[in-house]
C-alpha cells in the first residue's frame, strides 16, 4: 500500500502561484495512476487532475485546465502540481490519490490510497 503526503500549499493572492507536491512511499510511483482532488467547506470532494501510469497521459477538469500542470518524477516518487493563475475559488484543501494499475478517472471512489490534504487559501 502506497503512503502519500502532500505539501506545498499555502496563502496566496488571486493572480499568483502555487506548487504542490505528493511524496509517495511504501511502493514505486510508476505503476499508479495519480490524481490531485479539491474539497472546499461545504462541497463535494472533486476531481482536479490525474497522471494515467506507465505515460498514460493526462487529464483536467475543466476549470483549472489551462491554468494547472500536473508532472510526476517516477524516479523520485514525487507527483506535483503547478498552479498558476489561481482564483479565490481555487480555495480547498488539496488531496494526492493513487490507484495501483488504474485507467484514468475522475470519481473519488476509484482512488483507494489518499493523502492528509494541504490547504490551499487564495484571497481576493
Amino acid at each position: 500500500q502506497v503512503q502519500l503526503v502532500e505539501s506545498g500549499g499555502g496563502l496566496v493572492q488571486a493572480g499568483g502561484s502555487l506548487r504542490l507536491s505528493c511524496a509517495a512511499s511504501g511502493s514505486t510511483l510508476w505503476r499508479y495512476t495519480m490524481g490531485w482532488f479539491r474539497q472546499a467547506p461545504g462541497k463535494e470532494r472533486e476531481f482536479v487532475a490525474a497522471s494515467v501510469w506507465s505515460g498514460g497521459g493526462t487529464g483536467y477538469a475543466d476549470s483549472v485546465k489551462g491554468r494547472f500542470t500536473i508532472s510526476r518524477d517516477n524516479a523520485k516518487n514525487t507527483l506535483s502540481l503547478q498552479m498558476n493563475s489561481l482564483k479565490p475559488e481555487d480555495t480547498a484543501v488539496y488531496y494526492c490519490a493513487a490507484r495501483i494499475f488504474g485507467r484514468d478517472s475522475t470519481r473519488p471512489q476509484d482512488f483507494p490510497s489518499w493523502g492528509q490534504g494541504t490547504q490551499v487559501t487564495v484571497s481576493s
